[in-house]
């Protein structure tokens, strides 16, 4: 059983990602014809800031893991969307074109694993 402090900081992280996800979807709204471009962002960017947390976590492998378990599952996991992303390809399909929706996912998933990649590599440089 993951530790009082490390559960809390799950709660603490994942309240304050979703919130800032939230956040964002009421600054970049996206009609159901257009791309999902602030979903597609918040994925990119979680996911890079995803590749420097494991990335300094592997140099600092002391670190904390209360700080460990609030950035990465907590804050990084309520922030990035992944549900709503399979929703807006399904919507984008249903609603304007298969090959919207199809770039959609290229595009977010491409450039996600790259994000991630570049955050990782970032660490090792």
């Amino acid at each position: 059983m993951p530790s009082l402090s490390v559960l809390l900081g799950v709660a603490g992280g994942g309240a304050i990602g979703s919130l800032l996800r939230f956040g964002v979807g009421r600054l970049l709204p996206t009609a159901s014809t257009a791309m999902p471009w602030g979903t597609l962002g918040i994925n990119v960017a979680g996911s890079f800031a995803l590749g420097l947390l494991a990335g300094a976590s592997m140099l600092r492998p002391d670190a904390s893991p209360a700080l460990r378990a609030f950035l990465g599952v907590g804050l990084l996991g309520g922030f990035t969307t992944f549900s709503t992303f399979s929703l807006e390809t399904v919507v984008l399909a249903q609603s304007t074109s298969l090959a919207k929706a199809t770039a959609y996912v290229l595009l977010s998933v491409g450039l996600a694993v790259v994000a991630a990649a570049a955050g990782f590599s970032l660490t090792r440089a």
